[in-house]
């Protein structure tokens, strides 16, 4: 018969899993965090948001794809090409990767550990402790009681949320960036050539007073002004060249290539497209993605108030054992079981901490506040952005049809100076410094027309339109929390 007394019976794992599970699920609830209708009230408490924009603007919701409504395949296959490519672009995907990993982190911390500790090795007799050797398994779970984990998961979840909305919205930017300079590239070169045209006006004109000069029908001072004009319209044409390349540059910078002012522009503007529908001002606010980054901000600073508030409380903490020692070590004690296992139970209580528990309360407070400061700030800037673009819309129409009139004009001045000339009423001075006017006013309404294009592009980006009609996750977006709805 075995002398040895009965072992007590321990909980088992399972039970003790299930024990803190039933715990965990007693403690407190977390807070909601706030919705986005009650961040909007609190931000913009003392702003009255218009039902509809100053601008005359059609009501209609704005259309998904702006890029297809430019109708131009070089531009499109340049907009991709960006967003495989652009650095940028490429460090905001690595910012959505690390906010997801948090939010992994996070959660673990609500998930029970689970690891292996192993002994092995030999000392003297007498010894008796180091010569135990073995395997155990060993877990230990902090009990979250009044939801500290919970709200830091929470506030990483949302977080994470903002990440891929900044993403988003920075894949939008991108595109809107890369339009505006496929523009200003094409707006360089056709100005360039209206430049080397103008420039070589300039020199037939200085060459006619030479002329003039030589046959007593002109003086020298005709001669040096025309000279000087020449200089003057060489000298604008090489800064618009230098103007052309530094536009090709900026471009092949935002494609991710070499900037060598290799690329090659259109050889004329594309259309602009048909009116816009903008929508009313609190769509816009619902639909860009900055806004709901910002949202979410106000959310995670939300959930981090509450985190700090939950760790002036009480934490506990279980852990359990279960392992299994030696033979050599369990015959050198009758007292001692071949297998082993324990529970155990840790309660920490805050008493004094010199103010470090409440000062990180009153920090992570601020933090709210200017969270939803920022959102404020964000929201106003978005809302100017629409009106400016509106507003642009209007005014570079009318500017359009006035420069369009100036060189209708400059162009039947033209003919005229060219009949006049043929019939012997005029000499060629004439015509070429009319040429020149016509040439001023083409290069003015080429300028007008590539702003109009470029303010086009800023009021779809204003108004939170996407480039594509087809949404583009974030890298690892279904790892994280909710994926922005934009």
């Amino acid at each position: 018969m075995d002398p040895r007394p009965p072992a007590p019976r321990r909980p088992s794992l399972p039970r003790m899993a299930g024990l803190a599970l039933a715990i965990a699920l007693a403690g407190c609830a977390t807070a909601p965090e706030p919705t986005a209708e009650q961040i909007r009230a609190e931000a913009l408490n003392t702003v009255a948001i218009p039902p509809n924009w100053s601008a005359q603007a059609s009501q209609a919701q704005v259309d998904r794809g702006w890029l297809a409504a430019f109708n131009d395949p070089q531009l499109t296959a340049l907009v991709h090409e960006a967003l495989d490519r652009n650095p940028d672009l490429l460090i905001a995907a690595s910012r959505v990767e690390q906010a997801n990993a948090q939010v992994d982190i996070a959660q673990a911390q609500l998930r029970p550990a689970i690891g292996l500790i192993g002994r092995a090795g030999s000392k003297p007799i007498a010894d008796l402790v180091p010569l135990l050797s073995g395997l155990m398994l060993r877990m230990s779970w902090e009990i979250d009681l009044w939801g500290r984990l919970r709200y830091a998961r929470n506030a990483a979840m949302a977080a994470s949320d903002a990440q891929n909305a900044d993403y988003r919205y920075a894949q939008q930017s991108l595109a809107a960036s890369v339009a505006r300079a496929w523009f200003t590239a094409t707006e360089a070169r056709l100005q360039l050539q209206l430049a080397t045209e103008v420039a070589a006006s300039a020199q037939q004109l200085a060459t006619l007073a030479g002329q003039r000069e030589r046959v007593g029908a002109g003086s020298s001072n005709d001669t040096l002004a025309a000279r000087a004009n020449a200089a003057t319209f060489e000298d604008a044409r090489q800064q618009t060249e230098l103007a052309s390349r530094s536009a090709a540059r900026a471009l092949e910078i935002l494609l991710g290539r070499y900037p060598g002012a290799t690329l090659q522009a259109a050889t004329a503007l594309t259309p602009l497209p048909g009116a816009v529908p903008a929508g009313v001002p609190i769509d816009a606010l619902n639909r860009r993605p900055d806004l709901y980054a910002a949202e979410r901000r106000v959310a995670a600073a939300f959930d981090k108030v509450g985190e700090a508030r939950a760790a002036m409380l009480p934490t506990v903490t279980l852990s359990a054992g279960y392992g299994r020692l030696s033979n050599a070590a369990v015959r050198t004690r009758d007292d001692l079981e071949q297998t082993t296992s324990s529970v155990s139970a840790t309660g920490i209580v805050p008493l004094y901490t010199g103010g470090a528990l409440s000062g990180q309360v009153r920090l992570r407070s601020a933090e709210q506040k200017q969270a939803v400061a920022d959102y404020a700030r964000r929201a106003l800037v978005a809302l100017a952005e629409v009106e400016d673009a509106l507003t642009a819309e209007r005014v570079l129409s009318q500017r359009e049809a006035l420069l369009s009139d100036a060189l209708s004009v400059n162009e039947q001045a033209a003919r005229q100076v060219r009949e006049s000339e043929r019939i012997g009423r005029a000499d060629q001075r004439a015509v070429q410094a009319q040429d020149m006017q016509t040439l001023a006013a083409r290069s003015a309404l080429l300028s007008l027309r590539r702003d109009r294009l470029s303010r086009r592009v800023d009021l779809y980006l204003a108004l939170g339109g996407d480039y594509s009609s087809e949404v583009v996750p974030a890298p690892d977006a279904g790892t994280a929390g909710e994926t922005p709805p934009r």
